[in-house]
């Protein structure tokens, strides 16, 4: 029997074991509702007009979730730093964004803390597009959450490893860059990977601020076509495969992680 097909039996057979039927009933919905937009003419016209917003979704996740680990880092760090102004500096910016509903928080920075803020240095604040708008406050938003998984990370590194580095004649600054965060990526990893997945999945409340993305795209449709049926099912559909994509990437990269 070919190699090939010996692969293919035995992929089959984890594939029908019980704990694995959730990926088989998962996979009929997405296939069920591919068929529908391939095969019925409203839905292929939603999906059409919806599916451009893909790359302002991607565009303020990515974005956003760059800077959202530099705040992290920098206040994950001071949470645990010993200057006593930089923990409490971070602490203060971790408990109140926690603390703030991440809608409330778009509407806040989007329309009060930038606006004060091209005031004071004058600049027009119509000139500040609502997707710089949208990123800010995204990032904001997550950092508080990151900054809290860097600080676990950090500290789950054994104290050892830190002195260790010290009685090598590494500064504090050294030892972090070169021994500390290099071994605390590897605990981080999930818990990042899953902050990712759940930025993904709230850039869809940046319609609100008209940031044309997959969901204000699906409003519009929506709106002028009273198609709502068929408008939400595509979106539900379009997200799904985006986190399912997503989540087995993660998992092919902490397997990869853990075997090196």
């Amino acid at each position: 029997m070919p190699i090939a097909l010996l692969w293919v039996q035995m992929k089959l057979k984890n594939l029908l074991k019980p704990d694995n039927w959730w990926i088989l009933i998962l996979s009929g919905i997405i296939f069920y509702m591919l068929f529908m937009i391939y095969s019925e003419p409203e839905y292929n016209k939603a999906f059409n007009f919806i599916l451009p917003g893909l790359a302002i979704t991607f565009l303020s996740t990515f974005v956003s979730f760059i800077v959202a680990l530099f705040l992290g880092l920098i206040s994950g760090i001071g949470r645990i730093s010993k200057n006593k102004y930089a923990r409490t500096i971070s602490r203060t910016y971790i408990e109140f964004i926690r603390g703030v509903p991440v809608l409330i928080l778009i509407f806040t920075i989007a329309f009060v803390v930038v606006v004060r803020g091209a005031e004071l240095f004058n600049i027009n604040n119509g000139n500040v597009p609502m997707l710089v708008r949208a990123i800010i406050a995204l990032s904001v938003f997550y950092g508080a959450y990151i900054a809290e998984v860097f600080r676990a990370g950090i500290e789950s590194v054994h104290t050892g490893q830190r002195e260790g580095g010290a009685s090598l004649g590494l500064s504090e600054r050294q030892v972090m860059r070169y021994i500390v965060l290099p071994q605390a990526f590897r605990n981080m990893l999930p818990a990042l990977g899953n902050d990712f997945i759940s930025m993904m999945k709230d850039s869809s409340l940046l319609s609100v601020l008209a940031v044309e993305d997959l969901t204000y795209r699906g409003r519009l449709y929506s709106g002028s076509t009273f198609r709502f049926a068929e408008t939400y099912l595509v979106l539900t559909v379009l997200y799904l495969i985006i986190t399912l994509i997503l989540s087995g990437f993660q998992r092919k990269l902490e397997k990869r992680l853990e075997t090196n």
